[in-house]
Order: C-alpha cells, then sequence, then structure tokens
C-alpha cells in the first residue's frame, strides 16, 4: 500500500524514490544497505559503538525526522496563531497514514492521543455503569495498571486471564472468562513479553460480539512490522503508537473506534474543546454539541510536534509495506535463532506465531541485559525473558556478534 499522497514536506518523496530503488520483491541486506541506510545515517553512527537489539523498544528514526520536527517549529515562528492552519493539516495526514497502516476503513477512525494509555481511558470512561471487563495478565504495564486502578476504585469489575506454562496464553483460557459475561475484553495482538502473537484473535472477538461484548485490541507491539488488517478483524477499538516499529517516538499514539462506534451513540468522559462541532467558534450550547466521526473523541488542544515527528517512520513503513517488513524480519529472526542455537543459547522467534523479537527465557534476564550493554550489545528484558530484536537496518555481521556475545555473557557464572 503506498503512502497517502498528500503527505507535505519533503520525506515522501525521499522515501518513495530510496524504496522505489529498491525494486520489487524480498528484501536483501545489500539493498537495504545501499538505498535504506543512508535514510538513517545519523543514528546508523551508533554502530561504532553498540549493536542494537531493542528495535522493539524505541524504534531507530529516520534523518527526516528532523526536519519534519523544524518544519512544525518553523511554521510557529513564521505564523504564530495562523499556524494552526497547516498543523490541523498535518493532523489530517497522521491520521490518514495510521488509517492506511491499519487498513482502517476511513481516516476519522483513527483519533490522535498522547499515549495508548489515553486511549484505552478513554473506552473505559464510555460506560455509564460498571462494566465488566477481561483482561490478560500479558497486557503492557500501562494497560495493566489503568485497569487495576479502575477496578481498584470500583469503576470497573476486572476478571483476569493467566498465562499457562511457559507464558503462553490460550484462546480457549479467553473463551472459558468470556462464557461467565462480559462487557469489554482488552488483548494484545503481539504480547509485549513473550513475542506470542494472540491465537485465534478474530475468533475471539467474533465470540465477543456474539455476547454482546466489545473488543479492544493492543496492536503496540503488530503495527508496522506485522500485518494488521483491523476492520477485517471487526474490533471495536485499538490502541497503539509510533515509539516502536513506526520509528516516531513518543506521544504520537492513537485510538481507533470501528465506523459503528462513530454514529453519535458513543461518547467519554474524556473530552475537551477540540471535539466540540466547530471548536474556534467558541459555543457553550447546552447539552454540548459533539463533532462528527472520530473528532467527537478528540480532547483539548492537541500536541502537534508528535505529529511531525511521527511523519517519516509512519510513510516508511508505508513505502515499504508490512508483507516485505515482516518477511524481512522472520528471516532475521531466525538467523539469530539459529546462530544462538549453534552457540548452545535457546531462543524462541522467527515463527508465525511470534512477533517481531526473540526471546531468551533465564531467570536472570535483566542482569544479563545490562552486561551486554557493557559489551556493546543492546537488549532489554521483561522479566525472565530477554528480549532481541534486529530491524531492517541490522546486518548479518551484527546479529553473529551478538550471537556471539549472549551465548559468552550467559557462560559467565557471575552475572
Amino acid at each position: 500500500m503506498n503512502a497517502p499522497a498528500d503527505v507535505p514536506g519533503g520525506s515522501a518523496a525521499t522515501i518513495a524514490r530510496a524504496v522505489a530503488a529498491l525494486g520489487e520483491g524480498p528484501l536483501t541486506e545489500a539493498g537495504i544497505e545501499e538505498h535504506l541506510a543512508p535514510l538513517f545515517s545519523r543514528v546508523l553512527e551508533r554502530r561504532k559503538i553498540a549493536i542494537d537489539l531493542a528495535n522493539h523498544s524505541l524504534g531507530r528514526p529516520l534523518d527526516a525526522t528532523a526536519a519534519d520536527v523544524a518544519e512544525a517549529i518553523v511554521l510557529w515562528q513564521r505564523h504564530l496563531g495562523d499556524a494552526w492552519d497547516e498543523w490541523l493539516e498535518e493532523m489530517r495526514a497522521f491520521r490518514a497514514r495510521l488509517a492506511a497502516l491499519l487498513h482502517a476503513p476511513r481516516p476519522d477512525c483513527v483519533v490522535p492521543k498522547s499515549s495508548a494509555g489515553q486511549g484505552l481511558r478513554a473506552i473505559l470512561n464510555t460506560y455509564d455503569g460498571v462494566p465488566r471487563v477481561v483482561a490478560t495478565r500479558a497486557e503492557f504495564d500501562s494497560v495493566d495498571l489503568i485497569l487495576r486502578q479502575y477496578a481498584r476504585r470500583g469503576r470497573i469489575t476486572l476478571s483476569w486471564v493467566e498465562p499457562r506454562e511457559g507464558g503462553l496464553l490460550a484462546a480457549e483460557d479467553l473463551r472459558t472468562a468470556m462464557r461467565r459475561g462480559v462487557d469489554l475484553v482488552v488483548v494484545s495482538q503481539v504480547v509485549f513479553t513473550t513475542g506470542q502473537v494472540l491465537p485465534e484473535l478474530a475468533a475471539l472477538i467474533a465470540q465477543a460480539h456474539g455476547i454482546g461484548a466489545r473488543v479492544l485490541v493492543d496492536v503496540y507491539h503488530s503495527l508496522g512490522v506485522f500485518p494488521v488488517e483491523i476492520d477485517a478483524l471487526d474490533a471495536d477499538f485499538a490502541i497503539g503508537g509510533s515509539y516502536k516499529y513506526l520509528r516516531g517516538g513518543p506521544g504520537a499514539c492513537f485510538l481507533y473506534l470501528h465506523p459503528r462506534h462513530l454514529d453519535g451513540s458513543l461518547s467519554t468522559l474524556d473530552t475537551g474543546w477540540f471535539a466540540k462541532t466547530d471548536p474556534f467558534a467558541y459555543e457553550r450550547p447546552e447539552p454540548p454539541r459533539f463533532a462528527a466521526g472520530g473528532d467527537a473523541f478528540l480532547e483539548s488542544t492537541p500536541a502537534v510536534l508528535p505529529l511531525y515527528q511521527a511523519r517519516a517512520g509512519q510513510v516508511f513503513a508505508l513505502a515499504l509495506g508490512a508483507g516485505r517488513l515482516r518477511a524481512y524480519s522472520l528471516q532475521q529472526l531466525r538467523r539469530l535463532v539459529g546462530l544462538l542455537r549453534d552457540r548452545g543459547v535457546a531462543a524462541e522467534g522467527g515463527t508465525p506465531d511470534r512477533g517481531a523479537f526473540a526471546v531468551v527465557r533465564d531467570a536472570h534476564a535483566v542482569a544479563l541485559a545490562t552486561v551486554l550493554q557493557e559489551r556493546g550489545v543492546r537488549a532489554d528484558a521483561r522479566g525472565p525473558y530477554l528480549r532481541l530484536c534486529p530491524d531492517v537496518l541490522t546486518t548479518d555481521a551484527e546479529l553473529a556478534t551478538a550471537a556471539q556475545a549472549i551465548a559468552a555473557v550467559r557462560a559467565d557464572r557471575n552475572i
């Protein structure tokens, strides 16, 4: 899928030329080094000091990102309050790009948010009563903490689905939890600890709808590196952001709402003046009149810089396409898992049931990550899982060096 044609600034044209020079077909390291690596010249200076295998955390930005952010500031400097005309146009472009990445039916299904947690709260605050919520123990810390705090304050009743032995979730356990009655199901498409792709997600959503429940899907660890077809899934809501695989840094997040929830029948307490029919008219009718569609879920004055900050990464992901990125990611992960296996280290990843990172299970995973960083390999750990994520820029030589370092550190009994 191509990026929307109306993306402003120079990012789109520069990235389009680089991707076109690659040609069609599977990605190759030689092609990436020749045509794509120059788009990342600044961040790739880090290759001199470290191998970056934490791309599932903070994604590596393009050179164009700095110019994109500068564009927003120049508009401010030159036009002051009149900069809002172009800032709001960039918001529309931001929403259109995310809608294309998500395969959403229309751009206004996507509502900019400063965090994925903000999107979750907006949905929880659409319920007038006390909704029954089912979630898994494998959700990211922000989601987990928000749900537990709402439950502690009596705003929701909360049922947890526990991972089975080995830390993996089973679709049957979610189906069983939903049979006890539920209003909202909260799940991740790809689990942030193990990289597990949630099994039978479309069937689980269909079952939830069959009992009158809604489903919110966290796509933070899938969008940008894993094919996401939110419309085909028929999910009610999705949350995510640009921090990871979309290379857009913090603050450029979103809430997706299915069009069936944009007919005015659903409203949230999380609101502000940008959700009004005509914000700049400064009218105060009673009851309030909200904008049409997804605009009704906007809040107060939006953060502008994250919209520009996210531009280049979104354009890059759209230009390459999720299918090509996923295929190359699996190729790299299979290579990394094999290199580790050859050195006596068991790792999981590189298979269709896993996302874009591999994991090494180790009780000392946090210490492993610390020592690896000292030795020039940047990874991270979540509990007993050492997470290792090459991105499209990672070379085979880097994978081999990293595998050797991981094996050496694990063999050191002093960690």
